[in-house]
């Protein structure tokens, strides 16, 4: 009875679908999304529009931005939410057996990192709140541990807990965040507020939108680990932009609000200036762990992809364990150079399986994957193609900064990664060459 207990606790379908009576309506889901989105980075962004930009500049660049990331979401959660699979086993249709692996490395070892540089900052932030508020002088080490813990505990269970977690956090940080605007703004003309001069270096309306695309657009890429528990498309799509341009667009929009009132970006030192220290102690506490367990959540099970004989709950221990351990000996600074790296490889994905899922929507079937190729060799190409563009229109020192497109390098390779890929399916697909490279049959075991 006890064991039967413990695997239904931590029973995530990792490796199959996901059955039709567990799946969630959109609402559930649109937490879900809400509560991975509203982190102190989304704050921080919205902090910044606010300082500089105009109002209706930043109001123009956030609903653009959001609008964009919301379809994104909905064409990735699409496929998700049609097969009931993982972003990695997603993949594994467009690339291949073997190149699903590599996507589900890339995925779960860049997830993984930001996991631990999220967990590091989680730390260093708690740390200097505990000390404003209540004279607590905590080291910052044993505050790493004790969030690493949280986050691996909902990550640990799975989508069920991330989920009970969200319907709790996401109406109380919205309840924090709307309260923090009408304190400041008591008293004062909301015009009078919106034309505050800047109070940082301006931003355009396109940098703006560029920031806000490459903020999530990895998210959105990797939208099938959370889609894949949709009832329907239709809850897919609706929940994509209730999270993405909704519940994006009012963060962004109340920081930037927040920014222009009190000339300060960072959403934490806002609500100490309010005197809201246990406000802003249960924000960052709530903030970062919906964020950061959803981190470690789609890293898992990447990682389960790889390592089949064992349990998704283990690895996500494991990697909760080593990513703590690798934020309190600080090494993450020497890594994120390296995690910007890997982040660059992943949107082209979602260009490759999302262009191939609308061109050859019979084969998106889990009892298809047995008789998948090891490797196809067209879509492998088009994910490097893709990827050089994105390093291409990075700026330096990310990239190359040969020219620039849409000012996202990484929605550039979304971009880049369709066309090639319907080019691929369209014109090379039935090429002998490529029929050779491919025509041996591999299995999932």
């Amino acid at each position: 009875m006890e064991n039967r207990f413990n695997n239904q606790l931590v029973e995530d379908y990792e490796r199959e679908p996901v059955p039709q009576h567990k799946r969630k309506g959109w609402i559930k889901l649109s937490i879900v999304w809400i509560g991975g989105i509203v982190a102190l980075s989304a704050t921080a962004l919205g902090g910044a529009l606010g300082a500089g930009m105009a109002m209706g500049d930043a109001l123009i660049a956030t609903f653009i931005g959001c609008f964009i990331l919301a379809v994104l979401s909905a064409l990735c959660c699409t496929v998700g939410a049609k097969t009931g699979l993982s972003t990695p086993f997603v993949s594994m249709f467009a690339l291949g057996r073997y190149g699903s692996f590599a996507v589900s490395a890339i995925v779960a070892i860049s997830l993984f990192g930001w996991f631990g540089v999220q967990l590091d900052l989680f730390g260093s932030s708690l740390q200097s709140i505990l000390f404003d508020v209540f004279g607590w002088n905590v080291n910052q080490k044993l505050l790493v541990i004790l969030g690493g813990v949280l986050m691996t505990t909902t990550a640990f269970i799975g989508y069920k807990a991330i989920e009970k977690l969200s319907l709790f956090a996401v109406p109380l940080l919205a309840a924090l965040l709307i309260a923090s605007l009408m304190k400041v703004m008591n008293g004062r003309d909301l015009s009078e507020v919106a034309a505050a001069p800047l109070a940082s270096d301006p931003l355009s309306v396109g940098v703006a939108i560029s920031l806000i695309i490459g903020s999530l657009a990895v998210g959105a890429i990797i939208g099938p680990d959370i889609s894949r528990y949709a009832k329907s498309v239709k809850d897919a799509v609706i929940s994509s932009f209730v999270g993405f341009f909704v519940g994006f667009s009012i963060v962004l929009i109340i920081a930037a609000l927040l920014a222009k009132a009190t000339t300060q970006v960072d959403i934490v030192e806002i609500m100490l200036g309010l005197g809201w220290g246990t406000g802003a102690l249960l924000i960052l506490i709530l903030a970062q762990w919906t964020t950061n367990d959803n981190n470690l959540y789609s890293s898992a099970l990447g990682f389960s992809v790889i390592f089949q004989s064992v349990p998704k709950y283990i690895l996500t221990i494991v990697a909760g364990v080593i990513g703590t351990g690798m934020a309190v000996g600080g090494i993450y600074e020497n890594f994120i150079p390296f995690l910007i790296f890997l982040s660059a490889l992943i949107p082209p994905i979602g260009g490759i399986y999302v262009v191939d899922y609308l061109m050859n929507k019979k084969k998106y079937s889990f009892e298809n994957l047995a008789d998948n190729v090891p490797v196809n060799w067209g879509s492998a190409a088009v994910w490097v193609m893709a990827a050089l563009v994105a390093f291409m229109t990075a700026p330096a020192p990310n990239g190359f900064g040969l020219f620039t497109f849409t000012g996202a390098s990484g929605f550039d390779a979304f971009l880049a990664a369709c066309v090639f890929q319907f080019i691929f399916n369209k014109f090379l697909q039935g090429a002998p060459a490529v029929v050779a490279l491919s025509n041996q049959r591999g299995s999932i075991k």
